[in-house]
């Protein structure tokens, strides 16, 4: 088969899967117009995230097509949402929202969807309760994670926790965030909780007890693989800044 028709067969059959799965139309544009190197942006943007397996790579190439499209995901998420209406696509709109910084429209899906049999859905809650944080809501934040806690007291999440400890923290329960933080602390799987304990501590002037947290973020690093130094870089930073405040350097 000539390769000139080998390409134009490809082309109509990227085509109507453009047009079979809802995709964004300017896709055809960039087929038709790119002979080649659009079709190839095309699956490697389009399909091979949903040909992947892998964690990581699903996430790069969002990244990428974020940058290509930046509102491509927002609005497939609104479609969805117009269509179904279910529980699972306000839950993906308003995470979508809340990536787009659009927190209280987030705020407002979450609370739609907390209704019936997800009244006092855990997910909903946490994404809710985020969505406040986010938004400056510090008290709903930290009242809906009391219900969660309440009516879900199995549930558990040390993204949760975190944040939990920060609503507390922010609402101005000093006591309570201290207890909150030592124990995400203890057991959260990355530096960032140990990295804001130490925070916490230093802005109640407690600064031995935050070196002694960002000491030993830097101690568990040193002997930590090398893409779990590169995952938690920032909060690693973090403690390194934080040493040189306490230590006067």
């Amino acid at each position: 088969m000539p390769l000139i028709v080998l390409s134009v067969l490809v082309q109509i059959g990227l085509i109507i899967h453009v047009i079979r799965t809802g995709r964004a139309m300017y896709w055809v544009f960039i087929i038709l117009m790119a002979p080649g190197i659009g079709s190839l942006a095309y699956a490697i943007i389009e399909l091979l995230p949903e040909l992947s397996g892998n964690h990581r790579a699903r996430n790069a190439l969002r990244g990428v097509k974020k940058t290509l499209d930046p509102g491509g995901d927002l609005r497939r998420r609104e479609k969805e949402h117009r269509l179904s209406g279910s529980v699972d696509a306000t839950r993906r709109l308003a995470g979508e929202l809340m990536e787009s910084g659009r927190h209280a429209e987030a705020i407002s899906h979450y609370e739609n969807a907390l209704t019936g049999l997800y009244e006092h859905d855990p997910d909903l809650l946490l994404g809710l309760a985020t969505a406040q944080f986010a938004n400056n809501q510090f008290d709903e934040a930290r009242q809906s994670l009391d219900r969660l806690i309440e009516k879900n007291p199995v549930y558990r999440s040390p993204d949760g926790h975190l944040l939990y400890a920060r609503s507390v923290e922010a609402c101005g329960d000093i006591d309570k965030a201290r207890e909150e933080y030592a124990a995400v602390a203890a057991y959260y799987a990355g530096a960032e909780a140990r990295a804001r304990y130490g925070q916490f501590l230093e802005s109640q002037g407690d600064n031995e007890a935050a070196l002694d947290e960002y000491e030993e973020i830097i101690i568990a690093a040193d002997l930590a693989p090398r893409h779990y130094r590169k995952a938690q870089k920032a909060w690693i930073s973090e403690a390194k800044a934080g040493i040189r405040r306490l230590s006067g350097d």
